[in-house]
């Protein structure tokens, strides 16, 4: 297995907001997802690596941290360029939910399509946002991404 990996992710909650069961579950999931297998390069700095997340709600912070816990080096990401796709795919994931319990297997299919559409679109954009920082794969970013989303989304009683 790789060095250059994440080995730990800790998700800093603001404690004003209460997370959804639905986005606890997505944020759980997606951190074991990553832990269980990811690509993760810091610049300029072997891994593997510990990773602290927390946003002001403007940015996100990235921390990463060695394996013993020594700061390596750190990222403040604005979350404007990520607006739109997060408005976006919160819309979507809303409608996919609704449509599971009323559409049928084809409306189903076509909604989860413009929402996997909207997730590589953000994905991609944290590769690019963040590629004098550091490199990942494909399903890191998305999993990132949803980390982000989660962190970020308002909650919709």
């Amino acid at each position: 297995m790789s060095q250059n990996r994440l080995i730990h992710i800790e998700v800093e909650q603001d404690p004003s907001r209460i997370l959804s069961a639905e986005h606890q579950h997505e944020q759980a999931v997606a951190i074991y997802d990553i832990l269980d297998e990811n690509i993760f390069h810091l610049a300029q700095v072997d891994g593997p690596y510990r990773l602290m997340l927390r946003t002001d709600m403007r940015h996100v912070h990235f921390d990463v941290q060695d394996e013993a816990g020594g700061q390596l080096n750190g990222l403040v990401l604005a979350l404007g360029p990520f607006r739109r796709i997060m408005r976006d795919y919160g819309q979507v994931c809303l409608t996919y939910y609704d449509a599971i319990r009323t559409k049928s297997p084809s409306q189903i299919q076509a909604i989860d399509m413009g929402r996997r559409a909207l997730h590589n679109e953000g994905s991609e954009l944290l590769k690019e946002r963040l590629l004098n920082f550091a490199t990942m794969d494909e399903l890191t970013a998305r999993r990132l991404f949803t980390l982000m989303f989660v962190m970020t989304a308002r909650r919709v009683s």
